[in-house]
């Protein structure tokens, strides 16, 4: 009950004009995200496994006032939702992953490959970070997702536009501390390290219009996080399983269970002190499986340490963030859409080469088909 007062009062905060001009619900393509907005959904809050139609993994979704799109982090199964949306894919280019895990960047492929059939003719650029060797880091994660669909793009050569199957990896240091990743069209986005499994993971904050969001992937509690994110608008951390928890649903053993949850992870009490030292405007946690009581225990255990503004997210959960106020609705989209409709630059855009067969596969055609004349150039 205390987390539906404490939201309720920012629902509350919202303005009039607001109310009046958008549904209660989201509808993809029915609204223009206004000049001084942020709008955040989130495409996927869950795990690694089970990966359910209710709960894909890790991955967010930010549009800006000015046109920008962001995604942050692409986990397995997280495209489902990022198509649901029908977004404009030709500014769907830019994501940023957090670390190297499969529920983290499990659908760069889906991504890579599925915008490119609906509408981005130019490349999709991932911004990441290093690891301890050049081989686990995010420009040899690229890399090796170019090797291993060198098949599925020469395949499509004269089909779709040359520039949109282009992937390019933009590695940065991982131990920077507020170092800048990405500054354009006045938006700045900087990173900060994390704690998690091996050296490389980091967290993300992006500063607009004076609004911050920040985006923290898997980590212990560390203090880059809290000293980055202080009175920040929209603070994403993981809320994890207790240790008892991750024992009684996932059948850890005692000692793994509490080396996972509190070691690597951060579970839900300290996902409390976490966002009662940082302070923000609305504290946001994801990175469990909300069966009803687990959701139940979440909540129960943050309130012991964090009595501000709170939501344990849930996937197609959407936000609109302003200096003024923070609006939650969730997204309603079909099961079955067509793609969004492609722009004029896809259709123009540039289409060399052509895919073809050896002669020993074109002489398995069989004769009792003649498809239609094809239309020139």
């Amino acid at each position: 009950m205390k987390l539906i007062l404490v939201f309720t009062s920012l629902l509350i905060a919202a303005s009039s004009a607001f109310a009046k001009d958008k549904p209660d619900a989201w509808y993809p393509r029915t609204e223009k995200v206004g000049p001084d907005e942020m709008f955040i959904v989130a495409l996927g809050t869950g795990m690694p496994t089970p990966i359910t139609r209710a709960q894909k993994s890790a991955a967010w979704y930010v549009e800006l006032g000015n046109g920008d799109i962001f995604l942050f982090d692409v986990g397995t199964g997280s495209a489902e939702n990022l198509f649901a949306l029908r977004p404009d894919f030709t500014r769907v280019d830019k994501a940023f992953a957090s670390h190297l895990h499969t529920d983290h960047v499990g659908d760069v492929d889906a991504l890579w490959i599925g915008g490119w059939l609906s509408g981005r003719y130019e490349p999709l650029h991932i911004y990441g970070p290093s690891g301890s060797t050049p081989e686990l880091g995010t420009a040899a994660f690229v890399e090796g997702l170019k090797m291993a669909y060198a098949w599925d793009v020469a395949g499509r050569a004269g089909i779709l536009p040359d520039n949109g199957g282009k992937l390019i990896a933009h590695e940065f240091d991982f131990k920077q501390i507020g170092g800048v990743v990405y500054e354009k069209n006045g938006v700045r986005i900087t990173s900060f390290p994390a704690i998690h499994a091996l050296d490389g993971p980091v967290s993300f904050k992006l500063e607009w219009n004076g609004l911050t969001f920040v985006y923290g992937g898997d980590s212990y509690p560390n203090k880059w996080f809290i000293e980055s994110s202080k009175g920040a608008d929209f603070v994403i951390h993981e809320c994890f399983y207790t240790p008892e928890g991750l024992a009684s649903y996932l059948g850890f053993p005692p000692r793994q269970a509490t080396f996972v949850s509190s070691y690597i992870h951060t579970p839900p009490a300290a996902f409390g002190k976490i966002m009662s030292a940082i302070k923000p405007r609305l504290a946001v946690g994801y990175h469990s499986i909300l069966v009803p009581e687990m959701h139940q225990e979440i909540l129960d255990t943050v309130r012991t340490t964090y009595d501000g503004p709170l939501v344990i997210a849930d996937d197609l959960m959407a936000w609109t963030v302003t200096k003024d106020s923070i609006v939650q609705r969730e997204v309603i989209a079909a099961d079955r859409v067509q793609p969004p409709p492609t722009s004029p630059g896809y259709m123009k855009a540039p289409r060399s080469g052509e895919a073809g067969y050896s002669d020993f596969i074109r002489g398995g055609k069989w004769s009792g088909y003649t498809p239609p004349p094809l239309p020139e150039k």
